[in-house]
């Protein structure tokens, strides 16, 4: 069967370095000790899917404060089949539409999409969550660059990004997506729900809003608010609680300020006393092509890891 894999493209996605961030997975998980996966910054999902694909978990625990990102993973994992109806509709109108005429079907989806979002009851599913995961999907692969960001007003703003093509829909991936989550309990919450959840056969991943590393590489507006420093150094004591009150397998992602600023010690400071990795990532440190290119990113455990001495 066919591995699921993020069905969004989502800024800061691990897709692309799954290779070098399973080197550095605890012992524990690929032993089949670690029966709960946990990750409260779900996001695009990257490293659950790959992870439910490969080792045997019993459940996991899946929540981001982005209320429409869930709802359209709630739809995935029980209205799979209805989804692929609106989406397979999306793609052929999308396809058929001229492409001087497809900014004008972008931005009525938008326009719809930001309408109804008082409409949308949040907490408890409704069959108004299909259509609306629908447009979320058709938004996030016809928008520029595949960006979801909020305005102030909690508007979806992302511009139109004139693909000549979009895949819109990929049924097969859906299913797939839709089989890897029948063990999830889905959720929309702050990171720090998650506690109830962590026990010590649990491995918990975050990947929260990376810490700017110039002043214009910051995006942190999922949601319409920002995090900053002080979310990060409530985010490392959230960490250590975890660690000293469950004994859970822990990881975490987050930028290397070092990148730009050799005596930026930030996440040293907040995660003193835990392991700090880098992987190297080819992402933008800004809007300049000078910026472009392979940067360090770290990766920090409360655990030790073997490895082949390549690191």
């Amino acid at each position: 069967m066919r591995k699921a894999k993020p069905f969004i493209k989502w800024v800061g996605g691990k897709g692309g370095l799954l290779g070098q961030i399973e080197r550095y997975y605890p012992e524990e998980l690929k032993n089949g000790t670690i029966k709960t996966y946990i990750e409260p910054f779900l996001g695009g999902g990257a490293l659950y899917f790959s992870i439910s694909g490969t080792y045997t978990i019993k459940d996991a625990y899946l929540s981001d404060v982005n209320h429409d990102l869930i709802i359209t993973y709630t739809v995935i994992q029980r209205k799979h089949e209805t989804l692929l109806d609106f989406l397979e509709k999306y793609q052929k109108e999308y396809d058929k539409t001229a492409q001087d005429k497809r900014c004008a079907l972008f931005l009525a989806i938008r326009r719809d999409f930001n309408e109804q979002r008082f409409e949308i009851h949040n907490k408890k599913f409704s069959e108004k969550w299909i259509p609306r995961a629908a447009q979320f999907i058709f938004l996030n692969k016809t928008c520029y660059n595949g960006l979801f960001r909020l305005n102030a007003k909690g508007e979806f703003n992302v511009p139109f990004g004139k693909y000549k093509t979009a895949a819109i829909f990929d049924g097969e991936n859906i299913i797939a997506v839709s089989r890897a989550l029948q063990n999830a309990e889905i959720i929309h919450a702050e990171y720090t729900a998650c506690f109830a959840h962590v026990t010590a056969q649990s491995f918990v991943y975050f990947d929260p809003p990376y810490r700017p590393i110039t002043r214009t590489s910051s995006f942190t507006t999922y949601t319409g608010s920002l995090f900053t420093d002080k979310e990060q150094m409530a985010l490392a004591a959230f960490f250590r609680r975890l660690d000293k009150e469950k004994g859970a397998k822990l990881m975490l992602s987050n930028s290397d300020p070092t990148n730009t600023n050799q005596d930026d010690s930030f996440f040293e400071k907040a995660y003193r006393g835990y392991n700090v990795f880098n992987v190297f990532a080819n992402r933008a440190v800004n809007c300049k092509g000078s910026g472009r290119g392979k940067i360090r990113e770290l990766l920090i455990t409360n655990y030790g890891i073997i490895t082949d001495g390549s690191s």
